[in-house]
């Protein structure tokens, strides 16, 4: 039990220090080449902090552990947006340049479009389908990769304002490394003390596998807010909801087809059709549509998104 605390606080260590080198190399880049902070942030921050995520999946498919695959997923998305997300939006609200998130975010509409009607019509997800939405982050890194180019054609920034390029890409790749070392140390332990301490199954799945992958996210958007690169986090949050998607149950449906699971019932529907799948279309709106409206991220949007993450936490626990 106490190798198990001090391999989580260290696990903790290693999120928030990779946290940190992740967005100064990101934020570094951006700026030598003129990246819009909100585009690298939907795509290279995105994988980084995705990496959890994506191992997960990966090892829950090998094993044949559907649940884990599928629920990882969508509880990611769920929590990036109304836990982690609403945490920036309703202590730093800001504007918001439109033009750089209608990619992610119509990449995102699609893809849940494409996952919600195969888990509604099929009640399975066949290999097929895992092709199609790898194919659909093959796609979109294509475009984001030529509007980061085409952006850079301006020219680069003044070399003595800028870190060296190799040490950016060190930060960058160091970070990430860290981000996943320290969420696997944070799960693995988290579960550990979880049951040591008597904590239900369900509980454990719960807090330490949808919210432990999700916190290289969180590190990173807390790390942005306290360095003032709000739109860096937003970029995150929304190019990780996608990977979610495209990425990691791409991924785990490619490895081993499987069906939606259905061990929790809600008068006699599935839950996960009549709650989450519902749910993540509703705390995407909350985020996408006024923002789109206003060109900025309002803090009762925030607010609001952390009551619904509250609520979504309460029924889980009694339920």
């Amino acid at each position: 039990m106490l190798k198990a605390v001090v391999l989580f606080v260290i696990g903790l260590v290693l999120l928030i220090k990779g946290g940190d080198w992740f967005v100064d190399g990101a934020v570094g880049i951006a700026k030598r080449y003129r990246i819009p902070e909100i585009l690298i942030g939907a795509t290279v921050v995105s994988i980084g902090t995705t990496i959890p995520e994506v191992m997960v999946s990966s090892i829950a498919a090998f094993s044949g552990q559907s649940q884990t695959a599928y629920g990882n997923a969508i509880g990611s998305i769920i929590c990036n947006t109304s836990l982690i997300c609403a945490i920036t939006m309703a202590f730093a609200p800001s504007d918001v340049d439109i033009k750089t998130l209608k990619l992610p975010v119509a990449f995102f509409v699609v893809s849940a479009l494409f996952y919600s009607f195969c888990a509604y019509f099929f009640g399975e997800f066949f290999r097929v389908t895992g092709i199609i939405l790898l194919s659909m982050f093959v796609v979109y890194m294509f475009i984001s990769a030529k509007k980061a180019l085409k952006g850079g054609e301006e020219g680069e920034v003044e070399e003595e304002e800028q870190n060296p390029l190799w040490k950016d890409l060190l930060l960058l790749a160091g970070g990430a490394v860290l981000i996943a070392l320290g969420a696997n140390e944070l799960v693995d332990n988290g579960q550990i003390i979880a049951a040591g301490l008597g904590v239900p199954e369900s509980v454990i799945a719960l807090t330490f596998i949808a919210l432990g992958t999700s916190l290289p996210e969180l590190v990173t958007a807390i790390t942005s807010l306290i360095k003032k690169h709000s739109s860096l986090s937003l970029g995150n949050i929304i190019g990780a909801n996608l990977f979610n998607l495209v990425l990691v149950s791409g991924a785990a449906i490619t490895i081993r087809p499987f069906k939606i699971p259905s061990e929790k019932l809600i008068g006699g529907m599935n839950a996960s059709l009549v709650i989450d799948i519902p749910l993540v279309f509703l705390v995407s709106c909350i985020l996408i549509v006024p923002t789109f409206i206003s060109k900025k991220v309002k803090r009762w949007q925030g607010i609001l998104l952390l009551c619904i993450y509250a609520v979504y936490c309460g029924f889980q626990f009694l339920g």
